[in-house]
């Protein structure tokens, strides 16, 4: 087994704690499928949020999914001119027998055209 860093992000609609619990949990659970993952794989999971969401914590979807003994960590993502609105990014690092090649990195929606190099 490798440790791997699975890349992925969602695009919101609007800053609602409900909505962005859905949707990240939607992120994370099609993160797990594309890479055959179950959360004894997960090692930790890094969240980011932009600026302009603030009604709950990214990470508080992994737990609702039950994921609970990961480490969890959320941030704000860089204000930067003309970037997306409303996105959510993880960064989580699993245990996979999947080479880097063979890593899914899931980017939903108009997310997608964040990293259309490496979306899946």
């Amino acid at each position: 087994m490798a440790v791997r860093a699975v890349r992925g992000a969602v695009q919101l609609e609007r800053d609602d704690a409900q909505h962005m619990r859905e949707q990240v949990a939607e992120l994370l659970l099609a993160i797990m499928e594309r890479n055959d993952l179950v959360p004894e794989d997960l090692i930790s999971m890094w969240f980011t949020a932009t600026p302009d969401l603030h009604s709950d914590f990214p990470a508080a979807a992994a737990r609702s999914i039950g994921i609970t003994d990961v480490p969890l960590l959320c941030a704000q993502e860089l204000e930067v001119a003309g970037a997306m609105d409303r996105v959510v990014r993880v960064l989580a690092h699993v245990e996979t027998g999947l080479s880097k090649a063979g890593v899914a990195h899931v980017y939903l929606g108009a997310a997608a055209a964040l990293r259309k190099d490496i979306a899946q």
